[in-house]
């Protein structure tokens, strides 16, 4: 399957949004936690979780979504966020905890919601499967052509959430698709002593729907896969499961001492990193030049740092309105 050019440098400019994104954040986060580290210090409090290396799994899929399709998300939601078009300043000021917001700074960035874009995400393992499920069941009820999407992490796979989800998905042959993201790692583990199979498009088997597996962290062939996968549940043929291999070049949570990793795994992976080698393809076959390049790096760069400094300018909530917005 040829992938059209539009396609291919719309992939390669929200790769890089997101992985300059993650990286401003590394910065912005770690401000005030030095140099012994608290989570609650800095204009950034609390988890984060970043997504450096993962950026294939969201572009590969997301080229295919559409406003109307939703989007369950993860702990670990910026890329998946960014590749939906979530609004990026009202985002990133959510993270901020400030009053301009997607949740007027109340829910941080676990608890990203943009309903414009049908976007949600929540810091449960395997908690957006059957959220996904249900918008699935609603756009079948309604006689849409709407998709679902949740995106869970390879050890979220093991959760019964995911199982049940499956079943009734597969059942019902709603539109629903779940990513998986092999990492390598559920939080500190390793997915061989994790995981009974070597990967969970091989579970598909069991609830009678396709399964697909992309290795090597391949943004064109996660394209390619959910291409069919997304056509299948439109066309009202029912869900399926992709499971991306995919890396996590940072630590589980920012702050992560990473002790059950050698310390040379991740310049490794780095040496493959998707985001050149796509832009080493796009410029080998003609489809774009060095000054493309440059022009697509530095619109996603200026999308970012306005996002940013806007949120640094933004007011915090009044203590006074703590308790709006919540059910009583």
């Amino acid at each position: 399957m040829s992938i059209p050019v539009d396609h291919m440098k719309w992939m390669y400019e929200t790769m890089y949004k997101i992985r300059y994104y993650e990286e401003t954040m590394v910065q912005a986060y770690t401000e005030g936690k030095q140099p012994v580290f608290n989570i609650g210090s800095g204009p950034v409090p609390g988890e984060m979780h970043l997504a450096p290396g993962q950026e294939p799994a969201a572009v590969g899929i997301c080229a295919h979504l559409r406003p109307e399709d939703t989007v369950a998300s993860p702990h670990r939601p910026h890329h998946h966020a960014i590749a939906k078009g979530v609004d990026l300043n009202r985002m990133t000021a959510e993270i901020f905890g400030k009053v301009t917001g997607l949740g007027k700074g109340k829910g941080g960035h676990m608890h990203l919601f943009d309903p414009a874009v049908k976007f949600s995400c929540g810091g449960i393992v395997a908690a957006g499967m059957p959220h996904a499920v249900g918008a699935a069941l609603a756009a079948k009820m309604k006689g849409k052509d709407w998709v679902a999407v949740a995106f869970i992490g390879e050890g979220a796979a093991n959760a019964g959430a995911f199982h049940e989800s499956l079943n009734l998905a597969a059942l019902w042959k709603l539109p629903f698709i779940v990513v998986i993201e092999d990492n390598s790692y559920g939080i500190s583990v390793p997915k061989k002593q994790s995981t009974a199979i070597a990967s969970n498009d091989l579970r598909a088997s069991a609830y009678g729907i396709p399964g697909y597996l992309v290795k090597d962290n391949d943004p064109l062939e996660m394209y390619r896969v959910s291409e069919e996968a997304v056509s299948r549940a439109r066309r009202g043929e029912g869900p399926s499961i992709i499971e991306i291999e995919t890396d996590r070049y940072l630590g589980h949570f920012q702050g992560d001492p990473e002790l059950y990793r050698d310390k040379q795994e991740v310049p490794g992976l780095r040496q493959r990193d998707p985001i050149g080698r796509l832009e080493a393809k796009l410029l080998q076959e003609g489809a774009v030049s060095k000054d493309d390049i440059e022009l697509m790096q530095t619109r996603a760069k200026k999308a970012v740092d306005d996002a940013y400094t806007f949120s640094r300018e933004s007011a915090y909530p009044a203590p006074q309105d703590a308790l709006q917005d919540v059910f009583a």
